[in-house]
């Protein structure tokens, strides 16, 4: 349950405009993004922490705006003006990018970035914050079923559910678009925990799928050095010494032809006249036998270097764009978290759930009715959030062999 209690001039534009007055003056902002400070002068290094930035103008008209550079302090989202502010000067708090910009001259010079944009469609979600905070006024007190519950144990008990949920139920998928390096290799995510999908884009900005090496080839975990006997040495610490790893060196290097079977002229000799010719010297154009049909793929092969946290790729990707899609577990960023309220009713009873599983001297009985109640409300968030919709259902099936009736 929320309102929405953004103007249209905050959600768009990410700015909300105030009239000063004579004397001291407190202005509130009621952006749904939180203020953060770090300074109000723009020479310091803290500047740059601010997400705002505040105009003022003496007649409101656009090209007479200016920041904002005398001294304020601010609390929470109140922001107060310790220099007195001419009477009837208009002001304007705009969220920003780093690098700022000018309010209401053009287009843009206008300071909307991140801070804006990740206010975005933000109806659709709760933050866990108020999950928590709904689910202390609505299930907890005299007269409920719990009656006494610490703010703490809820806590925990939303942020275990909300792990669970981002793994199959929740919108949870992040995406990054990167370029693969030389060194053939990219770092993990800060808050990955599983992969998703990796394709490399093409002129088009058509996706094609990269595939896992899995069997195909691997990056060792370890790498001890050896004697002449194959013995690990250690350093004067008693410690394996450790060296770079064949088995990648050789991987980065491979021509993924010799795999995949996309042969050409530009291969070595042999390895051409065997695709070509066979190894008897007949025909045999087009015709590759034994290739095994889970390496036939042009589109490369990445694995994961669980040593150095970091996705690893064939060397025919090199300087390739791709888009990284994972999942993350939700709690990266701790209350401020967001639910999708079609997933808001399922949060609660799983909290109850666990809740009452693990008090002590609670029924059996009252144990599985919760069970089965937070299972209901699961499977309904992942109807209500599997977004399925009967025209484009029917438009991917259109030309298969099957009536549809729409």
């Amino acid at each position: 349950m929320s309102r929405i209690t953004e103007t249209n001039q905050q959600y768009y534009q990410g700015s909300q405009s105030f009239r000063g007055t004579g004397g001291a003056l407190t202005i509130t902002t009621t952006f749904n993004t939180d203020l953060v400070f770090g300074n109000w002068d723009p020479t310091t290094e803290d500047y740059a922490l601010n997400n705002f930035k505040i105009y003022t103008s003496t007649t409101g008209f656009p090209g007479s705006w200016s920041e904002y550079i005398l001294q304020y302090s601010v609390a929470g989202n109140a922001i107060t003006f310790n220099a007195n502010p001419a009477n009837g000067l208009y002001i304007v708090v705009q969220l920003k990018i780093l690098d700022g910009g000018k309010y209401a001259n053009t287009e843009a010079e206008e300071a909307i970035g991140q801070a804006v944009e990740d206010n975005y469609g933000g109806y659709q979600y709760l933050k866990l914050g108020d999950i928590i905070n709904n689910y202390m006024v609505g299930y907890v007190g005299d007269g409920k079923l719990i009656q006494t519950a610490k703010k703490s144990d809820v806590v925990f008990w939303a942020k275990r559910s909300l792990q669970e949920f981002s793994y199959d139920t929740l919108k949870s998928i992040k995406s990054q678009e990167l370029t693969i390096p030389e060194s053939l290799s990219l770092i993990i995510p800060q808050d990955y925990v599983n992969y998703v999908d990796l394709s490399w884009i093409d002129d088009l900005g058509v996706k094609h799928r990269i595939y896992p090496v899995n069997a195909l080839t691997t990056d060792p975990y370890s790498t001890p050095l050896q004697d002449n006997k194959g013995i690990p040495t250690q350093d004067n610490f008693g410690e394996d010494l450790e060296g770079t790893s064949l088995t990648e060196e050789k991987w980065k290097e491979a021509n993924v032809r010799l795999l995949n079977g996309e042969w050409n002229r530009w291969d070595s000799w042999y390895d051409y006249a065997v695709a070509i010719y066979g190894l008897n010297g007949p025909w045999n154009w087009g015709r590759l036998y034994g290739l095994d049909t889970k390496y036939a793929n042009r589109n490369g092969w990445f694995g994961i270097n669980e040593r150095e946290g970091k996705f690893t790729f064939s060397s025919n990707l090199v300087d390739k764009l791709i888009v990284l899609e994972y999942l993350s577990d939700g709690l990266a960023y701790d209350l401020d978290t967001k639910v999708p309220k079609m997933a808001e009713d399922a949060m609660y009873k799983s909290i109850s759930y666990n809740i009452l599983a693990t008090r002590a001297g609670v029924p059996e009985g009252i144990v599985m009715r919760y069970k089965k109640d937070r299972y209901a409300a699961l499977r309904n968030a992942k109807i209500r959030l599997s977004n399925i919709k009967l025209g484009e259902f029917t438009q991917v099936m259109r030309g298969k062999s099957k009536w549809i009736k729409h």
